[in-house]
């Protein structure tokens, strides 16, 4: 009787799982989503939690005493639930007392330790740490854009950034200290990204930088190629770009990081054409001209002012937010009624606000006039006081209007209400649509999809609305 044998088992590898955490802004999103793609397509597992990782990859922020402090809480717990910890990003590269590094300093037992878009530094650490699986030529990448890579955002819109470092050496930020001098991205490969992303279901692209009415300053507007047709590398020439690759897909272009420039009016008519959304991130800081020159800010706030009112000349639909600093560094009581001023006779639509906060590194810290921190904080709240009633003023307006909505949450099909963005919300950092219950029966939501929205009424900073 002959002996039937059991195939060979066959030893299945296991596939190596590094857990990810990304911190910060946009800008550092973007770096966390090229280590992500870059990983996932040499067959490593990712995960957002420590459990069951191989090593854990924390993508930090080192901007304000608070970030800093998040960075180096978060990778306090990731040393204590897994223990085998890489670490890049901005606090990277911050130095700590005498001159070394701060996270090394705290933390000595982190695997290794990198600044800010530095994806090839990481991977090189991660292959030291944990192998690679496989060959990465073999084995496509799931759940990404093709060329754009894995995205952190939701499916329906992503961050497309142009550039990286800034030129400017503002007193308040050491951002030029950890990512450098600008360096603008090919105008073709940022240009195939955007088109991938759209190829991909994306309906909304968030253009980002740290200044990006400088792109290709670095390269004097060097002429780029694209599908085989030439293109500058300027501002322009790339928004203009972005809304014919968009049109077809009925996307949105949004722009964020815009300094008022004279260049930037260029790029109104698009706004007002409807090739990009009528939306500009501008990052004002202050209005007055001593404030500003303290802060080595590149324009004057009666310049500032003058923009924005010819901004609306050319674009009356167009909608500005912005950032500003109260309690800077010597600010008067005077200067600061001159920023209030501003605010009400620019009636910036969405506003924010920091009491200054002294940045480790920063010029501002060896100006005088530091403010008590009581001070700042009562400057903050006068400020915001001033930002919300404008910026409720013109959401009153909105009343009665019809707008298109970017879906960006809807449980049973909207059945019951959602929530969406108008394109005068950008998401994360402005406010919401409330909508309500659609009246007709047929009429239903989906997550990444626009409708058409009756606005009946507002709440706080958000709007409410009867899908139609």
């Amino acid at each position: 009787m002959s002996e039937v044998l059991s195939p060979p088992k066959i030893q299945t590898a296991k596939i190596p799982k590094v857990g990810f955490v990304s911190l910060g802004c946009p800008k550092a999103l973007t770096d966390s989503e090229l280590i992500l793609t870059q990983l996932s397509a040499e067959g490593y597992q990712t995960s957002k939690t420590f459990e069951g990782a191989d090593l854990v990859i924390v993508n930090t922020c080192g901007f304000i005493d608070d970030a800093v402090k998040e960075s180096l809480d978060t990778i306090s717990e990731a040393l204590a639930e897994n223990g085998r910890v890489i670490v890049t990003g901005c606090l990277g590269a911050k130095s700590g007392s005498g001159g070394g590094n701060l996270v090394r300093q705290m933390h000595p037992s982190v695997l290794a330790v990198t600044g800010p878009h530095a994806t090839q530094e990481v991977m090189d650490a991660v292959h030291l740490n944990l192998p690679k699986p496989h060959d990465p030529f073999v084995d496509l990448v799931p759940n990404s854009f093709g060329v754009a890579g894995i995205k952190l955002t939701p499916r329906h819109y992503a961050y497309l950034k142009i550039s990286e470092g800034c030129n400017h050496r503002c007193t308040f930020c050491i951002i030029p200290s950890m990512r450098g001098d600008l360096v603008s991205r090919p105008i073709g490969d940022v240009l195939n990204e955007a088109r991938a992303l759209f190829e991909g279901g994306v309906k909304e692209l968030l253009v980002i930088s740290q200044d990006t009415s400088a792109y290709g300053v670095d390269v004097k507007y060097r002429t780029g190629f694209w599908d085989g047709k030439p293109i500058k590398t300027r501002m322009l020439d790339l928004v203009q770009a972005l809304g014919e690759i968009a049109e077809p897909f009925g996307a949105w272009v949004r722009l964020h990081y815009v300094y008022p420039y004279p260049s930037v009016d260029d790029v109104l008519p698009l706004m007002a054409t409807g090739k990009v959304l009528p939306y500009l991130d501008v990052p004002l800081q202050h209005s007055h001209p001593d404030v500003l020159k303290r802060m080595k800010r590149p324009a004057s706030g009666e310049k500032n002012l003058d923009r924005l009112l010819k901004w609306r000349e050319i674009c009356p639909e167009i909608v500005v937010r912005s950032t500003f600093i109260a309690g800077f560094p010597g600010e008067t009581e005077a200067e600061f009624e001159h920023l209030l001023d501003f605010m009400r006779e620019a009636k910036i639509d969405r506003a924010g606000c920091f009491a200054y906060s002294p940045v480790d590194g920063a010029a501002a810290n060896q100006l005088e006039g530091m403010l008590p921190f009581e001070l700042r904080e009562e400057r903050r709240a006068r400020f915001m006081a001033v930002a919300e009633a404008v910026s409720a003023a013109k959401l009153q307006k909105r009343i009665g209007a019809t707008m298109q909505v970017l879906v960006d949450s809807a449980p049973g099909m909207g059945k019951k209400g959602g929530v969406g963005r108008t394109y005068a919300d950008a998401p994360e950092i402005d406010g919401t649509v409330k909508l309500l219950p659609p009246e007709k029966i047929s009429k239903t939501l989906k997550v990444g999809e626009f409708t058409k929205a009756r606005i009946v009424g507002t709440q706080g900073h958000d709007l409410v609305a009867l899908p139609v």
